[in-house]
C-alpha cells in the first residue's frame, strides 16, 4: 500500500494524495451481505439536528460487517480484499466450509487465499489444523500470548467487538491476572477486559488512511462533510463569538460553544469510568 502524489496541473491537486488501490482486489462487492442505509446526515429520529456539519455526499450501501462473531470452530478461506466506504478500513470477504459468505475487518499482511477460524476453546487443543496465533484468527484474550497485537475487541464477553476498529488500530497485551487481562489502547491508555472477551489477532489494515490530504473543499463534501463556519464571523444572535466591529477578539474571558458553555478546560468524561 502506498500514498499516490499528484503534479500541480490544477491548484486543487497541488497537495492531493490519495491511497494506491493496487492491493485490492478487482471484483465487485457481494450483493448477498449489503443492507439499505438511510444516512442520518446529522439528525435524530425527531428531524433535529443532533450534529452539525453533516449532509450531502455520495450514495452509499451498507456491507454488513461480521463484528460479533458466531461461525466458531469453522475454517474460512479470504477471497478478496475490498475497500468499504462506511469505514476507514479495508474488509476482506471469507467463505466458511459450511458454504457462507461474511465480511471482516481486513487484517494487515492478510492474504487472499489464507485460512482463518474463530474458537471459544483452547486453539491450541481443537481439531483445526491451521497455526493456533496466527493473523486473523479470533479466541478469548486467556489463550493469547503476552505482547501479542489486537484488533475489533469486545468490550463484554458476547456482545461483539466495539474497540479497536479503525484504520491501523492494534492493541498490545500487557498482562493477566485472575479473570482479567490488561490491554494497552492505542491512546495509551491501560485497561482491564474480562479474560472471555473475544479479539482478532493482528493490525487493521490501510495504516496510511490518517496521512492522506483532501486537497480541495470539494472532496470534503464528497465524503459528506459540509463546511464549518467560525463563530467570530457570525452576528451576535447566532454565535456569543459573533458581531463587533471587524476583525475583534471575541470579548469574552474564554472561548465558548454556540450555546454558550466553555468550550476549553472542562473535563467531559463521565467520573464513574
Amino acid at each position: 500500500m502506498k500514498i499516490k502524489y499528484y503534479k500541480p496541473y490544477t491548484p486543487s491537486v497541488r497537495h492531493k494524495t490519495s491511497i494506491n488501490f493496487f492491493t485490492l482486489s478487482k471484483k465487485s462487492p457481494e450483493k448477498s451481505l449489503f443492507l439499505k442505509n438511510n444516512r442520518a446526515k446529522g439528525r435524530n429520529n425527531q428531524g433535529k439536528i443532533t450534529i452539525r456539519h453533516r449532509g450531502g455526499g455520495h450514495k452509499k450501501l451498507y456491507r454488513s460487517i461480521s463484528l460479533k462473531k458466531t461461525k466458531f470452530n469453522l475454517v474460512g478461506r479470504i477471497l478478496s480484499i475490498e475497500y468499504d466506504p462506511n469505514r476507514s478500513s479495508y474488509i476482506s470477504l471469507v467463505y466458511y466450509e459450511n458454504h457462507t459468505l461474511e465480511y471482516m475487518l481486513h487484517v494487515e499482511d492478510l492474504k487472499i487465499g489464507s485460512y482463518i477460524y474463530a474458537t471459544k476453546l483452547d486453539p491450541t487443543k481443537t481439531n483445526i489444523s491451521l497455526p493456533a496465533f496466527s493473523i486473523g484468527n479470533t479466541m478469548c484474550l486467556k489463550y493469547m500470548p503476552l505482547g501479542t497485537k489486537i484488533h475489533n475487541l469486545e468490550f463484554f464477553p458476547g456482545k461483539g467487538g466495539q474497540l479497536l476498529r479503525s484504520a491501523g488500530c492494534f492493541g498490545k497485551i500487557l498482562a493477566k491476572e485472575k479473570d482479567y487481562v490488561a490491554v494497552r489502547l492505542p491512546s495509551q491508555e491501560i485497561r482491564l477486559f474480562h479474560q472471555n472477551c473475544l479479539a482478532t489477532i493482528g493490525k487493521i489494515s490501510n495504516s496510511l488512511y490518517y496521512t492522506v490530504k483532501l486537497g480541495k473543499a470539494g472532496r470534503k463534501r464528497w465524503l459528506g462533510i459540509r463546511p464549518t463556519v467560525r463563530g467570530s464571523a457570525m452576528n451576535p444572535i447566532d454565535h456569543p463569538h459573533g458581531g463587533g466591529e471587524g476583525r475583534c477578539p471575541i470579548g469574552k474571558p474564554s472561548p465558548l460553544t454556540p450555546w454558550g458553555k466553555k468550550a476549553l478546560g472542562v473535563k467531559t468524561r463521565n467520573k464513574k469510568k
